[in-house]
């Protein structure tokens, strides 16, 4: 696997004072992974490591820089910066970038290493541990989970058996209003994740605009906090 650094974006030099503690803010960079660009966030100190999957196109469109050009408003791109702030290496996937050679790069900054992955973005992450990435656990946000989910293309049917399945951590919303990811595909996949699977159910929070989309129940507004904490703390 041959992984080029685009360009290390330099610490921000600022220190902000919170009760008499200081904390050095991190940047963005940009770095290529099997010919794909990525964006990583990396304490000097990392404790684990969590690869982030956005959903919809996945696009996020890495610029030379760190910055994150497209999905900005996706749960797990408004979050980035919150897991590197629990001592997390973060990696934000583009679509294209494989999930293997993904897991790989983060394993060689810091294990264990977690995918977490939200709508369409689980879909992303069954088809990459399908062709072999072995991450060491999986959290799955506003999943497509089985068909009782909404659709025929779910974590289940890509995988295919739960032997594959790594740990997981299920995260959703009781309330999530996509016809995709309907909460009552929760329960059949937990059940044949034959004990690989636990849930973590949320309510609450603000639901706008499209159902499927990030400010409402289903991209978890107004509970980024809770959804951070759970998928940080499962390792």
């Amino acid at each position: 696997m041959i992984v080029t650094r685009i360009r290390i974006a330099s610490l921000v030099a600022t220190l902000a004072i919170f009760g008499g503690n200081c904390r050095i803010a991190l940047a963005d960079e940009t770095v290529t992974i099997g010919g794909s660009r990525a964006v990583l966030i990396k304490p000097a100190s990392p404790r684990a490591s969590v690869i982030l999957m956005p959903g919809g196109s996945g696009a996020i469109s890495p610029g030379e820089h760190g910055e994150i050009n497209g999905l900005k408003g996706n749960q797990l791109v408004r979050t980035r910066s919150a897991y590197a702030a629990r001592g997390l290496a973060v990696l934000v996937m583009d679509a294209g970038t494989d999930l293997s050679s993904a897991v790989q790069y983060m394993a060689a900054i810091k294990r264990p290493v977690t995918v977490v992955a939200t709508s369409r973005g689980t879909q992303r992450a069954a088809e990459g541990i399908a062709r072999g990435a072995r991450p060491d656990a999986l959290v799955l946000t506003s999943g497509f989970l089985s068909a009782e989910s909404g659709s025929g293309s779910n974590v289940m049917s890509i995988i295919g058996s739960p032997s594959a399945l790594p740990r997981t951590l299920v995260i959703h919303h009781r309330n999530d209003g996509c016809k995709f990811t309907a909460p009552a595909g929760v329960d059949p996949f937990v059940k044949w994740s034959a004990g690989r699977a636990r849930v973590a159910w949320l309510s609450g929070g603000r639901n706008d605009g499209d159902p499927c989309e990030a400010r409402g129940y289903h991209g978890f507004s107004g509970l980024d906090g809770q959804v951070v904490g759970l998928a940080a703390g499962f390792r």
